[in-house]
């Protein structure tokens, strides 16, 4: 079982981290903070954070370098198109230390849906028919990440609109689902997310800002909203 499979299957809700960029130092702000998992990018414009990421060998030795210090999964996005997925970078990934790889369905090439020693999870965005998502454990997806807010409204705050879509995803998805932070989660989202099954929050850019001390701030206000969760779900 790979590293990201059994901290989903292990814990009742993790928090993952999505780097606005490839920085030890943010990487280390996370590990620090509390995050259950890390989430890298190569290959692609990155909407909510403004930036863009160049090519693999651009980032090799900072991602060796956060994999060096950092236990837990590590993933990364490796395209924002599927004419960018390249065979030679994905297939080399694992030999990285990268443990899931993330990227949306439609950016996806048949060649990914091989065995490449990594614990694979797409995303879906607003236009998707959700029904479909039913079909994903067949292919041996580990997880669905919720990418379904449009991008106009990206940093604008949770709705039970969005809470409804979320909890008929997990009934329908056969998989794990995780939440990225596209809305501005505040940490008493937590229990509301948490209360619709989902099995991961993934804190990004509009959350965590671009900024060491932003990071930090956000990171911990998500673990100890997690971590107090679970305490009182224990103790109850």
């Amino acid at each position: 079982m790979g590293k990201f499979k059994e901290l989903l299957e292990r814990k009742p809700l993790s928090l993952v981290v999505s780097l606005p960029e490839n920085d030890i130092a943010l990487a280390r702000a996370a590990m620090e903070e509390g995050a259950d998992a890390l989430k890298v990018h190569y290959n692609v414009g990155h909407r909510a954070s403004g930036n863009h990421f160049g090519p693999l060998d651009m980032y090799a030795e900072v991602f060796r370098a956060i994999r060096s210090e950092f236990g837990g999964p590590l993933g990364v996005v490796p395209s924002g198109s599927i004419d960018g997925a390249r065979r030679e970078d994905v297939e080399g990934l694992s030999g990285l230390g990268f443990d899931f790889y993330s990227i949306y369905a439609h950016h996806l090439p048949s060649f990914m849906l091989n065995d490449l020693g990594l614990d694979p999870t797409f995303a879906i965005n607003e236009d998707y028919d959700a029904s479909l998502v039913t079909s994903a454990a067949h292919f041996g997806f580990t997880a669905l990440e919720a990418s379904i807010v449009p991008g106009k409204e990206y940093g604008t705050p949770l709705s039970f609109a969005d809470v409804l879509k979320y909890r008929r995803l997990v009934l329908q998805a056969q998989v794990p689902v995780l939440v990225p932070s596209q809305r501005k989660l505040v940490s008493e989202d937590v229990r509301v997310l948490r209360d619709t099954g989902v099995k991961a929050i993934m804190l990004g850019a509009v959350v965590t800002g671009n900024t060491e001390e932003q990071l930090r701030r956000a990171v911990n206000g998500f673990r100890n909203a997690v971590d107090s969760l679970n305490r009182s779900d224990y103790i109850s």
